[in-house]
């Protein structure tokens, strides 16, 4: 179960922009992602690869909280992510992530956002 100190700590590493280096250190080796309805990705190496990709086809993301929640092995996070793609064009993300933690790091989580929102 996360501490409330353990979850700002996640929160903190993604809103300094370690995207990446917050999956290595916050997500267990097994753990998996699912955006919407899509099939999940599985294995924190996978989660890592994808988002190293992501960020790859941008200039900047910015990354902001705007509330979490943790009630027992249950996150919550309203996120809101503004990119910058390298065409020049933005695009806005408003998700909320539902994450399941074992111990002190997220094991499962699922991205529920609206799908027609441009894509990196």
């Amino acid at each position: 179960m996360p501490t409330r100190a353990r979850l700002d700590e996640f929160i903190a590493a993604v809103v300094a922009g370690d995207h990446a280096g917050a999956i290595e250190r916050f997500y267990t080796e097994d753990a998996s992602m699912q955006e919407n309805e899509a099939p999940p990705r599985v294995g924190r190496d996978v989660l890592v690869a994808h988002e190293r990709a992501v960020l790859e086809r941008v200039k900047s993301v910015t990354s902001t909280c705007v509330t979490s929640i943790v009630e027992g092995d249950r996150v919550a996070i309203h996120w809101v992510f503004e990119f910058v793609f390298q065409s020049g064009k933005t695009g806005r993300f408003d998700e909320v992530a539902l994450q399941e933690w074992r111990g002190d790091k997220v094991w499962r989580e699922r991205f529920f956002y609206d799908p027609s929102k441009p894509a990196a």
